[in-house]
């Protein structure tokens, strides 16, 4: 496959550089949902023609751009999350985004030299370090993985904290109900003059909360098991998810984020032993659920108190397939993780 078989070289890492930039440059989540508009393109190919065999094609638009080295989230993604960190250092406070500039990953930087050189180094970044997951055999998701440590080394690079600036309990998201102001909070200053940042940040305000997150990760994993059930494509639904972010740039906020509770649920639902329905369903159910709680747990952890992105749902995605790997290494599931792409 290209996307796998030149692993480090020149050719690949040049387009992984490719890939970070354009990240940088449309923002973050306009590069993930383009990587899922690309995926679906890819899958609903793959199922119509045939080529849908119950794991993924190693020629497929999936293998090579969706998920590869032009647009994968390792690469674009991860891109936009280090530019908008570089960038957010010194960016104009704006009165329609009241968290740190750091995390906007919704307003798209533009062809701006140095945030394009910024996104295009952890893209290279971003694709090594999933390469480097894979041919190790970690037993998780390679290119979640590789979201969520380049989200921290972005924050380092940078000059951020690492966890931020805690003012309350790790877990406790009441000051943001409560109203708090950051700069009003005693010991407490705000690193970006004449912007009201709340104390806690959430991370996806439309859907923050644990009863929230549960039942958001109900409904998905069962849609995202049916999925994967009728057309043996482990990625389509996680490619639907991701593109429904193209709502959320065009200012419709109160759609949910949801990859992550689309791409365990499906691998579950793949990794099941027998073929029947209602098991795979209840399954999906489960993970969904299940995904929703850490991606909760993990947004008030990493990125509620800290001043840049460190995506929630890769680290949710991260933990559940180690959670599949465990499994199957009890007989419960008859496959670990994806097929490589």
């Amino acid at each position: 496959m290209v996307a796998d078989a030149g692993l480090l070289t020149a050719d690949v890492l040049l387009v992984a550089f490719a890939g970070g930039a354009i990240g940088a440059v449309v923002g973050a989540r306009a590069a993930l949902s383009l990587s899922g508009l690309t995926i679906v393109v890819g899958e609903v190919g793959n199922f119509l023609t045939g080529a849908a065999t119950g794991s993924p094609a190693g020629t497929s638009i999936t293998a090579l751009i969706g998920y590869g080295p032009a647009l994968g989230p390792h690469v674009a993604f991860a891109g936009g999350v280090a530019a908008a960190a570089y960038v957010g250092r010194d960016r104009s406070p704006d009165a329609s985004f009241s968290y740190h500039r750091a995390k906007d990953l919704s307003t798209a930087i533009g062809a701006r030299s140095d945030a394009m050189l910024a996104g295009g180094a952890f893209g290279v970044l971003g694709y090594w370090i999933a390469t480097l997951a894979r041919t190790g055999a970690l037993p998780v998701e390679p290119v979640m993985f590789s979201v969520v440590l380049t989200g921290l080394l972005a924050r380092i690079a940078f000059g951020y904290p690492l966890f931020g600036s805690i003012s309350s309990g790790l877990l406790d998201m009441t000051p943001y109900q409560r109203g708090e102001i950051r700069t009003a909070l005693e010991g407490r200053e705000d690193d970006q003059a004449g912007t009201a940042r709340p104390a806690v940040e959430p991370w996806t305000p439309q859907q923050y909360g644990w009863q929230r997150q549960a039942v958001l990760g109900l409904v998905v994993g069962v849609f995202a098991a049916y999925v994967a059930y009728v057309t043996a494509s482990y990625y389509l639904a996680f490619g639907i998810a991701a593109a429904s972010l193209l709502f959320v740039v065009a200012g419709q906020e109160a759609v949910p984020v949801t990859h992550h509770l689309a791409l365990p649920a499906s691998i579950a639902a793949l990794s099941l032993p027998g073929a029947d329905p209602e098991p795979v369903l209840l399954v999906g159910a489960v993970f969904g659920v299940v995904s929703g709680l850490v991606a909760e747990l993990a947004q008030r952890v990493v990125y509620a108190h800290a001043d840049t992105h460190v995506d929630p749902p890769a680290i949710a995605i991260v933990v559940m397939t180690l959670a599949i790997g465990l499994l199957t290494g009890i007989g419960v599931f008859d496959q670990g993780l994806i097929p490589a792409v």
